[in-house]
């Protein structure tokens, strides 16, 4: 269920369209088809150990702008791509709890302003540092367990724990845990006419609205607590499951409603039912402050739904994946579908019944369980019974059998035609971990290729 506040995030709705307005296609014809182009990046540190090989240290780069991508709202060859939090990476052996590395913990999330210039080179405009109200910088460290935290517990490279003071001990008292309320795991990525961005992520998840300088102006969560929302999410939302928050983030043509994607089956109302294909969409107008939610059905249970852009009012792309490498799986799936919300049901229009009730924390209950519940001990036909209909959805894309597409995380989409889309790889900042100890991520299995973040373009597509 929705919870509102006193909602005052400005908004300048700047088009009037339903549909989007293409420029035509880009010069793409220097950018190889297969390889994909390189977007330019700095190295962070390259100090460390590299544990993928005997001998030797890795670069950690920046790198890492790939977790969404989206067109510039005025300039056709230009486009903007997100950062996740940081250089991290999984680590289980802490003293303290499972957690991440963060081997460079300052790190603040950003977004990458880039070009395309007649040649096929991809040039980086400028980079926007994402920022506090009060325009100081965000880490991309986990929030409170209250504002939802993930329960990680953050590392450095060395397994120590970060705390607030780094030059002492952990203290339970008076030196904690660092972390951060206003830390993001940024995901999903939204430009608008007037400026400002749309910023969706994993810890919350939250919707953080930015001004044109990176500095926060709003935000919208589940969180009916958080002082600083003035909208919120319905409830049901916080509980997401850990690293899969709302992984894709668009806005209609019209500018006027958010489209975001969970990325998985949330843990609603735990984890029993992790292994689902059940995912929630929720729609938000910015103006009227409506709130609508929708399901989605993947292909195969636990993939993940990364990326959402708009081409209608109520068509979108979705991008659905596995977290596989090709290297690994000739089998690995990575999808574009088209999706119409037009016929779906919406799940905050259902009252109350005999069998539905509307449960503050939880969301629409069906005889007194939640919607994953349900789908986990009847499958897709409880919903059926009840006339919740999930939205509708065909593949326009391939992209394994398109262009043999090597990357696990295909994560950033760009509508740039009505026949040619843009698509990016998130390269996880080409840092990895095995057993706890960082390495260079490698793209193939014979280790001599880093796995950077890559735009491809695919042509001859049909989307109007």
């Amino acid at each position: 269920m929705l919870f509102k506040k006193s909602f005052s995030i400005s908004l300048v709705v700047l088009a009037s369209a339903t549909s989007i307005s293409y420029a035509s296609s880009l010069n793409t014809d220097k950018i190889d088809k297969l390889q994909g182009a390189l977007l330019p990046y700095t190295v962070i540190r390259d100090d460390l150990k590299n544990n993928a090989k005997p001998q030797g240290t890795f670069e950690i780069r920046n790198g890492g702008f790939g977790s969404d991508m989206t067109a510039h709202p005025t300039n056709k060859n230009q486009f903007y791509a997100l950062t996740d939090r940081g250089p991290n990476a999984g680590y289980s052996q802490g003293e303290y709890g499972n957690g991440k590395i963060f081997p460079s913990p300052e790190y603040t999330p950003r977004i990458g302003l880039f070009e395309i210039d007649n040649s096929g080179n991809i040039t980086m405009v400028r980079s926007i540092l994402l920022k506090r109200p009060d325009g100081t910088l965000m880490t991309g460290l986990p929030n409170s367990s209250a504002l939802g935290g993930t329960g990680e517990t953050p590392y450095n490279h060395l397994g120590q724990p970060i705390v607030e003071n780094m030059a002492q001990p952990f203290n339970a008292e008076t030196n904690v845990i660092k972390l951060d309320n206003y830390g993001l795991d940024g995901e999903g990525l939204v430009a608008l006419k007037d400026g400002t961005f749309w910023v969706s992520d994993e810890y919350g998840p939250h919707i953080v609205h930015f001004d044109e300088q990176g500095i926060e102006i709003g935000r919208i969560n589940p969180f009916r607590h958080d002082t600083r929302t003035e909208l919120n999410l319905p409830a049901e939302f916080a509980n997401r499951r850990a690293n899969r928050g709302m992984e894709g983030l668009a806005v209609t043509p019209d500018q006027s409603t958010l489209i975001g994607t969970m990325q998985s089956t949330i843990y609603n109302p735990s984890s029993e039912v992790k292994n689902l294909n059940l995912v929630r969409l929720v729609s938000i107008n910015l103006m009227t402050q409506e709130v609508s939610q929708y399901l989605y059905q993947q292909e195969k249970n636990q993939n993940s739904n990364s990326g959402i852009a708009s081409l209608t009012q109520n068509e979108f792309l979705v991008i659905e994946r596995d977290g596989k490498f090709l290297r690994d799986d000739a089998h690995a799936m990575k999808h574009i579908y088209r999706i119409d919300i037009s016929q779906a049901t919406n799940l905050e229009s259902i009252k109350n019944s005999e069998q539905l009730r509307q449960d503050p924390d939880l969301g629409l209950l069906i005889d007194g369980v939640t919607l994953e519940q349900a789908v986990l001990n009847h499958g897709w036909s409880i919903l059926e019974k009840y006339n919740i209909n999930p939205v509708s959805k065909s593949l326009v894309v391939d992209l394994v059998k398109r262009n043999n597409y090597p990357h696990d995380k295909l994560e950033g989409m760009w509508i740039v035609s009505p026949n040619q889309l843009a698509v990016l790889n998130d390269d996880d900042f080409a840092t990895w971990s095995s057993k706890g100890k960082l390495e260079q991520k490698y793209l193939d299995k014979a280790q001599s290729q880093i796995d950077g973040s890559r735009l491809y373009i695919i042509d001859n597509v049909k989307l109007d």
